[in-house]
């Protein structure tokens, strides 16, 4: 089995979602399973070439732009054990992150992927690699399933790209990659192909998500129960009809976390390795002790510390935590929060911190080690997101000990058992009502299980005994692909 993923980011290259880990996780645990796999990236910031020894020019491509050609040197090198081919144009991606920049998300955001999707197409032949499957992660990378049927399977059958079928993975639903359709011309996609049912169509844009969920062989998604989810009314985020129509090629799959990275029983990042093994939790008491202490927050094992990590907007949830925050810090719960995101929510929160200094730490931007003392050091985890695209953060916040206290309907009903409805096996909190009221009723129902201690290990320990590791993860997407390859023989020998 071959296997080419196609992402805009890779950890630890270049992260701005938690689809680069996932991004990078996934190809190992494939590769360890026996297939090849290897990786296609843009050469956006921050990547840099002094932090690839054994980067090594692979060829050119040349492909169609609106003004005639745009160019791409391709190279390669090996990250992680798993080949990554890394697509270079400066005018496009060298000067420019991956998706945006502090202003908002790059306005030719269509033409930059549209161009990269159709070059890692065309490498295939440069750099001798012939999959079996196209592994493509969301809108970004949406059109890649409708060009290589059109411009590949249909117009040149001898190149490999032709050969092989397309696994489009859904991570985050909620960004679709819609533009205003006057680019349909400029992108070389006839106008046919525009049309609302079987098209890349939707509310009368062009929708780079809608191209993947329609043209790609097989389709999947972080979970069994989101795969049913996203087909129900208001679930979908408009692609309803969409995933109902093409549910016998639907999946959903539960994503696996790299303990190799994320383990408190052998993480260097920490103040004390710690385990479920450890029944007095005292690794765990000491992470928070230090992070306390360095973050100036008022020591103490009784105060509960709940933690965000995560964009500071309405769609992680920032916005409704911080109508009820102080509400949260005048109970006695510490909070600490680390993102970025809006100015407003910003200052909102960084102003409550002001009044509650001891009690509160927003921290600005993403910075891994101070993560991974956060989760370690965290009792609770606060992932009140009104839509997850994925379970990392929820699965190793659990790893290491914090019980999520999650939104009912986000999508990670599949992870997290309320503790409420079900005391003997409750891993987490969760809440019907999404708002400020919601998540703050279901923090209070956190801090008062929180005063039972010996409660409150039974829960931090069921917590830390789930398992959500790769191996079983990259079988069940091993299963994916030999379903993609069936149907593609089956619709090549047609």
């Amino acid at each position: 089995m071959k296997v080419a993923f196609v992402a805009p980011e890779f950890d630890p290259l270049v992260r701005r979602t938690p689809l680069a880990e996932i991004a990078a996780a996934l190809p190992r645990a494939i590769r360890a399973a026996g297939a090849d796999a290897r990786v296609f990236i843009p050469f956006t910031q921050p990547i840099h070439s002094a932090h690839l020894p054994d980067l090594q020019p692979v060829g050119l491509v040349d492909v169609p732009d609106i003004d005639g050609k745009t160019r791409f040197e391709i190279h390669q090198a090996e990250v992680g054990g798993v080949p990554v081919y890394l697509f270079d144009n400066p005018r496009f991606f060298g000067s420019r992150q991956p998706y945006g920049s502090d202003e908002g998300p790059y306005p030719d955001n269509w033409r930059r992927y549209v161009l990269f999707t159709r070059a890692v197409l065309e490498s295939l032949g440069v750099v001798g690699f012939e999959p079996d499957v196209l592994h493509c992660f969301d809108w970004t990378c949406g059109l890649l399933p409708l060009l290589q049927e059109l411009e590949y399977a249909q117009k040149r059958p001898d190149h490999p790209a032709a050969k092989a079928g397309t696994f489009f993975q859904i991570h985050n639903l909620a960004i679709q990659g819609a533009f205003e359709r006057e680019i349909l011309p400029q992108l070389g996609i006839p106008y046919r192909v525009f049309q609302a049912t079987g098209g890349i169509e939707l509310n009368g844009k062009v929708n780079f998500l809608k191209a993947g969920a329609e043209f790609a062989t097989i389709l999947g998604t972080h979970s069994p129960g989101h795969a049913e989810r996203i087909q129900k009314l208001d679930r979908g985020y408009g692609l309803e009809e969409v995933f109902r129509r093409r549910s016998k090629e639907l999946v959903g799959i539960t994503s696996g976390i790299d303990y190799s990275a994320w383990d408190p029983a052998n993480d260097p990042l920490i103040a004390r390795s710690f385990s479920h093994k450890d029944k007095t939790l005292a690794g765990k008491a000491k992470c928070k002790a230090t992070l306390q202490q360095t973050l100036k927050l008022e020591s103490g094992a009784r105060t509960p510390l709940a933690a965000m990590i995560g964009r500071f907007d309405a769609d992680s949830g920032a916005e409704i935590l911080a109508e009820v925050l102080t509400t949260v810090l005048e109970l006695g719960v510490e909070v600490v929060m680390m993102g970025a995101g809006r100015a407003d929510i910003h200052e909102r929160l960084k102003t409550i911190q002001t009044t509650f200094f001891g009690r509160c730490r927003v921290i600005e931007g993403y910075q891994l080690g101070l993560a991974h003392q956060i989760v370690a050091a965290a009792d609770m985890l606060l992932l009140p997101a009104h839509y997850h695209p994925g379970n990392a953060l929820c699965a190793i916040g659990m790893r290491y000990g914090a019980a999520p206290i999650v939104y009912a309907n986000g999508g990670l009903e599949d992870y997290v058992t309320d503790l409420e409805r079900n005391a003997r096996a409750g891993t987490g909190f969760t809440f019907a009502n999404y708002s400020g009221e919601g998540v703050l009723g279901a923090i209070d129902a956190a801090r008062k299980l929180y005063k039972n201690q010996a409660a409150w290990k039974s829960v931090v320990t069921r917590c830390m005994r789930q398992d959500f590791s790769w191996d079983a993860t990259a079988q069940e997407y091993i299963k994916a692909y030999r379903r993609v390859t069936r149907r593609t023989k089956r619709s090549q020998s047609a």
